[in-house]
């Protein structure tokens, strides 16, 4: 079936506390996605995240960013007084200023829990048992890790001071506030379903050093006796970088993990199925081989390739969880062996237009005459600059002329111009990021890959999403057979 959807990161809605959450602009947000004819959300990784703000390098690959839960939502339960969100300033209403917003939050979160477990309300402490229980493969891991994690500063694992102590209440804490996020994610999940939308999720392959994950599972990581990585994750020099990149991610111990009958894999797979509709499978290639670079390189031209699990792996997932409902992210350098990998299990991979038009080959796969029909197609991703900004770009003035010439946009908007062009092609399946919806520019980049500050920050305004951008949607939509 012919269908469209939107990229927008939950973090980037309008809001009052400084962020996007999962309060009121969410449920805002999911009508006009049904008012324009979508049937797809998709979002970015939903973790906890640390130090950037990165949500490919959060603390837990199974928890929920704290950052989401919308406070409103606990005033309107009777969880928090409304005077309490008076602490929060007058904040931009189109960016994320998480210096000022993350304490704050946290501060309300922790009073939240505090005065949770004091009252016991009775329905509400039977829900928050049975979540427990629910997740009891990863939550208790979880919740010990943050508590240590508070009590060290924030510091690594790998610093942590053993004298330093936690107690049952300081975990019970950290459970807490995993269940309400799961739960205000789990009401906003069904009135997506109940709209007729469905939620794209994210896996990372890789997982942050400083995380639950490896702290609570080193075995199944490359890591010496100190917990430190033997050897990291990146990917080698290709187009677009001389040196590579060095994004310094643990290794897993493939042969471990296989040993293991992929339980901890299995079991990540489960928790992100529960929580969206489709799961896009982030640096796919690095299930048939990975570029394994040793610990303490300056760059990333010092690694080689590994054997990755494979089939054996995707089959391990199967027998678990039966059908596997997955996009790959089959960008960069990929091998006829990774599209073998790719099509034995009938993913549909991804194209992206502002790869289409840097070269005149023929057999570049960006290339629209190139698109398959089980393929996900997009103008751009999350870390390209945003469609407009790429068309303004002195870097890219020659690419942004030839898909001029291809579209023959002449005079006319050249970002509508691509979104159309993506919508108008053979592909299932079109996704377009909300910046592109809007027509912004490259100040409203979402992320530049290898840089470290001003990412992952862009934030829409409550008056963005007009009537009249539905209706035009849903016009383009129903003209180009995606509006069923």
């Amino acid at each position: 079936m012919r269908k469209s959807g939107i990229l927008f990161h939950p973090t980037s809605l309008p809001g009052e506390a400084g962020i996007g959450d999962l309060g009121k602009s969410a449920y805002r947000f999911v009508d006009f996605l049904a008012e324009s004819g979508q049937k797809l959300w998709q979002i970015l990784p939903l973790g906890p995240t640390g130090f950037g703000h990165s949500p490919y390098q959060a603390y837990s690959s199974m928890a929920g960013n704290p950052l989401l839960i919308s406070l409103q939502t606990l005033v309107d339960r009777e969880l928090l007084q409304k005077e309490d969100l008076r602490e929060f300033p007058v904040l931009p209403d189109d960016y994320v200023d998480f210096e000022t917003v993350a304490p704050i939050k946290k501060r309300l979160l922790r009073k939240t829990a505090q005065a949770f477990f004091q009252t016991r309300p009775e329905m509400l402490f039977q829900e928050f048992e049975e979540f427990c229980r629910e997740e009891s493969s990863w939550l208790e891991n979880f919740a010990r890790f943050a508590a240590l994690r508070e009590a060290n500063d924030e510091a690594p694992w790998t610093e942590w001071n053993p004298e330093k102590n936690i107690d049952a209440a300081d975990i019970a804490e950290h459970q807490f506030i995993q269940y309400e996020f799961h739960r205000q994610w789990r009401e906003l999940k069904r009135y997506c379903n109940g709209r007729g939308i469905a939620i794209i999720g994210d896996i990372p392959i890789f997982v942050a050093h400083d995380s639950a994950d490896v702290w609570a599972n080193r075995n199944l990581f490359d890591l010496d006796e100190a917990g430190n990585p033997l050897n990291v994750a990146g990917v080698p020099p290709d187009y677009f970088s001389e040196t590579g990149q060095l994004w310094g991610n643990p290794l897993y111990r493939w042969d471990e993990l296989e040993r293991s009958g992929y339980v901890w894999w299995i079991d990540r797979v489960r928790a992100a199925i529960r929580m969206t509709d489709i799961v896009r499978l982030d640096h796919f290639r690095g299930f048939e081989k990975f570029w394994r670079i040793p610990a303490g390189s300056p760059t990333a031209a010092f690694g080689a390739w590994a054997e990755g699990p494979g089939n054996r792996f995707f089959q391990a997932l199967k027998n678990a969880l039966g059908g596997l409902p997955f996009i790959a992210e089959d960008l960069g350098y990929i091998t006829p062996e990774v599209h073998a990998l790719r099509d034995r299990w009938n993913f549909p991979g991804m194209r992206v237009l502002q790869f289409a038009f840097g070269d005149e080959s023929v057999d570049n796969p960006h290339k629209p005459y190139n698109f398959v029909k089980n393929c996900v197609v997009y103008t751009g991703t999350h870390d390209n600059d945003t469609t407009a900004g790429w068309f303004s770009s002195e870097q890219t003035q020659w690419e942004g002329e030839n898909a001029r010439t291809y579209m023959n946009s002449g005079n006319g908007d050249p970002t509508e111009a691509l979104i159309r062009l993506a919508l108008a092609s053979v592909a299932d399946t079109v996704i377009i990021p909300m910046q592109d919806i809007l027509g912004l520019g490259s100040e409203a980049r979402m992320n530049t890959p290898s840089t470290i500050g001003g990412n992952w920050l862009w934030r829409m305004r409550a008056d963005q999403t007009r009537p009249e951008l539905a209706g035009k949607l849903r016009a383009m939509n129903r003209l180009y057979g995606r509006e069923t």
